[in-house]
């Protein structure tokens, strides 16, 4: 969030809890993006703030309400209140219970296996979600519209469309088993508790094969799934890449030294298509 906005969303935060019984004095951030994530003390609980016309706190709630009854390793709601997004002042704050962090990360072996065991769960949910293959057709608009990506030069524009429609057919082409994916389980959506690693955040929740959600994992972890098809997985990895790479090149991304990442990623994608 831009700094002016994150000062109000902490400030809607704390009202929000003490109005609920849970004292906020304090808010220390903990991570801010589109949305702002925030440590309320002395209650010690999470708060997860968003702008009103950028949420879907209800969905978010209803999901993960749903995987902690079907005991899925996922980040609980703060049981101490009615579980549900509460709007203030043009914000949206949904309530979690805090973890204190472990002392040990998250090892490759762990993360695949309870990756595997959300996914379980997540199987017997018949819940609705957008395919995967709606991140490839926006990133594609995104590419379109010079005027929203002004930073690409003419062949990486060219490169990264290209990557993005063969790499989604040749994935729709294998055919492999879709489900319910959390949709980004990257290491900053993995908690490493002392009830081990437990997934948070779950506005990216789709449809598509497993191996989708892995590419957004450490390569390590992939080795450690089982029956992953490691073909398509390596596919997936590259359209994950081509996704996040145009995000970088949005003249409204945020994200800290973006452009830097984005020049990175780019310079992957030509390697992975032979042109350096």
């Amino acid at each position: 969030m831009h700094a002016s906005e994150g000062v109000r969303a902490a400030a809607v935060a704390r009202s929000v809890a003490a109005s609920l019984g849970l004292p906020a004095d304090e808010a220390a951030v903990l991570h801010d993006s589109n949305k702002l994530t925030l440590r309320l003390l002395p209650a010690d609980t999470l708060a997860r703030v968003a702008p009103a016309d950028d949420q879907v706190a209800e969905f978010e709630v209803g999901l993960a309400r749903r995987l902690t009854e079907a005991g899925c390793p996922v980040g609980a709601l703060d049981s101490r209140v009615e579980p549900r997004g509460y709007e203030r002042d043009g914000f949206v704050v949904t309530l979690w219970r805090y973890y204190a962090p472990a002392a040990d990360k998250v090892t490759p072996a762990a993360f695949a296996a309870a990756l595997a065991r959300l996914h379980a769960g997540m199987r017997e949910l018949d819940v609705p979600a957008p395919r995967y293959t709606e991140r490839v057709e926006r990133a594609l608009r995104f590419l379109a519209d010079h005027a929203r990506t002004p930073g690409l030069a003419p062949a990486d524009r060219a490169l990264l469309q290209e990557t993005l429609r063969s790499t989604a057919e040749w994935i729709a082409a294998r055919g492999a088993p879709e489900q319910l994916l959390h949709g980004e389980p990257h290491p900053g959506n993995v908690l490493a508790t002392a009830q081990g690693p437990l997934f948070i955040d779950w506005e990216t929740c789709c449809r598509g094969p497993a191996e989708f959600d892995l590419a957004h994992a450490p390569e390590e972890v992939g080795a450690h799934y089982p029956g992953v098809d490691a073909e398509l997985l390596r596919r997936c990895r590259l359209l994950v890449l081509a996704v996040i790479t145009v995000w970088r090149w949005d003249r409204d991304d945020l994200f800290p030294d973006g452009r830097r990442m984005g020049e990175e990623w780019l310079a992957r994608i030509r390697a992975a298509a032979g042109r350096e």
